[in-house]
């Protein structure tokens, strides 16, 4: 019966519901994603901690933490000046000052991934996944420990540039979904493989909608 499914699977269906809100807000670049995320994760915790997927488990504690971060991130903005910032102790002209303002009373700005940042979340990735795969290949019962390590280190990664609001976090969120689909499909998460599936449809549409705010930033700096 569909009832009897449903109520068995109450908590993972809450949670994949509330997950497909937090990226519709996510693409709308809107903050309360954030509250959204931390009940998202809340739910996810129990949700893999009964399917075994411990990386996966711990990786919603790390959405707690990061969401409280990019929670304060995205409403403070970049917080300092910008390069035309005066130098040396001497004061910022008045434009000068008046556009920081605005940034941060606007909040984070979409930014590209500088290079030197990305070689550096590179040699992150690495690190967390050789790590997490050791952990659980020697210390845990998990029958997946090379995707599970792979789809929660590149997560982690992915969830830090959302954070920043890095463009680039979205192709990272697609192979992320594609990946976790399969595995999901392959323990039995129902609900969670339609979830990976929209979210890896909605990240399309992430990149298309965030490339237009860079576009319009770019426009209106040079505007100004």
């Amino acid at each position: 019966m569909i009832s009897d499914w449903i109520a068995t699977n109450f908590i993972e269906i809450f949670g994949a519901v509330t997950g497909i809100l937090y990226v519709f807000l996510e693409i709308r670049q809107t903050i309360w994603l954030w509250p959204v995320g931390i009940i998202t994760s809340a739910v996810y915790i129990w949700v893999f901690f009964t399917g075994k997927l411990y990386a996966d488990m711990s990786l919603q504690g790390y959405y707690l933490a990061i969401s409280i971060v990019g929670w304060y991130w995205w409403a403070r903005g970049s917080g300092v000046p910008s390069e035309s910032s005066a130098k040396d102790g001497s004061r910022v002209q008045g434009s000068e000052v008046g556009r920081t303002m605005k940034q941060m009373k606007e909040g984070l700005q979409v930014t590209r991934l500088k290079l030197r940042t990305g070689i550096i979340l590179l040699f992150i990735f690495v690190l967390l996944f050789s790590g997490m795969w050791l952990v659980l290949t020697r210390l845990t019962d998990s029958p997946v420990p090379v995707r599970d390590s792979f789809i929660t280190s590149l997560s982690i990664i992915a969830t830090w540039m959302l954070a920043r609001k890095i463009y680039e976090h979205w192709y990272l969120w697609i192979v992320v979904n594609t990946t976790a689909s399969v595995l999901f499909l392959t323990r039995g998460l129902y609900p969670t493989v339609i979830l990976y599936l929209i979210y890896g449809i909605m990240s399309f549409s992430g990149l298309i909608e965030w490339r237009k705010t860079i576009k319009n930033e770019l426009t209106s700096s040079s505007n100004g």
